[in-house]
């Protein structure tokens, strides 16, 4: 059966051919994923509809029209690492964290006899979002982000390196409208405080922009390129927002915000050993 083959539009269907059509449909859904909801994904279709408009040119073999649109073709590639510079290297990050050549991660870590238990930091979440509620009721913004699987050093070199036990004075503090450190982001990971006032990337996704402020903005943006949750304390509404997967949750409660980052960082986790 599996020595069969059927020809179809003049491409034989065999098994490895089969596998050759699924993982461009699995790449393809994952390409749509990437850019869904962003500026890009509309140029990605106005790019695809270009490219089949080339294909009937030729098929009809226009010479005129099939040239010029060969022309645009052959700068297509840079085009296209132009437009796409910020979805490409949200790619390779994510390859990159994914990868067994990652940060930290070493090939023969794939053996069962390597794999461990993750370790687990105490981190004061009540800490943290008691600061953020004091925070909000002084009508004083923050944004704080919680990296999972890496430190994002990335994303803590664009701030001042801190390394810095994590306490309620220390956040109110960085946040404090005087400081010089407050209008960036903190990074929190392994317990400690990274970094403050960080540069994060911002989303542009069309359907938020004009709805939420940089900082939302920002802590959007950084959950839509990593695995990272992100707090955000709205300086105009006094609110706490909890950020995930580019997903924003508001009017939460205090208990309910620190369950939500307890869920995501104190349960134990088979993750391959270091």
């Amino acid at each position: 059966m599996f020595n069969s083959q059927f020809e179809l539009f003049s491409y034989k269907i065999t098994p490895i051919n089969i596998i050759d059509i699924l993982l461009v449909v699995f790449l393809c859904f994952q390409l749509f994923k990437l850019l869904k909801g962003s500026l890009a994904f509309n140029i990605l279709i106005g790019l695809i509809t270009i490219y089949m408009f080339w294909l009937a040119v030729r098929y009809f073999e226009m010479p005129l029209m099939s040239g010029v649109l060969g022309e645009f073709a052959k700068v297509g590639i840079i085009a296209v690492l132009i437009v796409f510079q910020q979805e490409i290297r949200k790619f390779l990050l994510v390859i990159g964290n994914s990868s067994l050549l990652g940060e930290k991660k070493k090939w023969w870590n794939i053996f069962p006899w390597r794999w461990k238990i993750q370790e687990t930091f105490h981190t004061p979440f009540d800490e943290i979002v008691e600061a953020c509620r004091e925070l909000a009721a002084q009508n004083a913004g923050a944004i704080i982000v919680f990296p999972i699987t890496s430190e994002m050093k990335f994303i803590a070199a664009s701030g001042e390196p801190m390394d810095s036990i994590i306490s309620k004075r220390l956040l109110l503090a960085i946040f404090n409208k005087t400081s010089p450190l407050h209008d960036g982001a903190v990074i929190i990971s392994g317990g400690k405080i990274k970094a403050a006032n960080c540069v994060l990337p911002v989303s542009e996704n069309p359907t938020i922009i004009n709805k939420y402020g940089l900082r939302h903005l920002s802590g959007i943006g950084i959950t839509e390129q990593t695995d990272a949750v992100c707090l955000v304390v709205s300086e105009e509404k006094g609110a706490i927002s909890f950020i995930k997967e580019g997903k924003i949750e508001e009017g939460l409660l205090a208990e309910e915000i620190i369950d939500k980052l307890n869920e995501q960082f104190t349960k134990e986790m088979l993750t391959i050993g270091e």
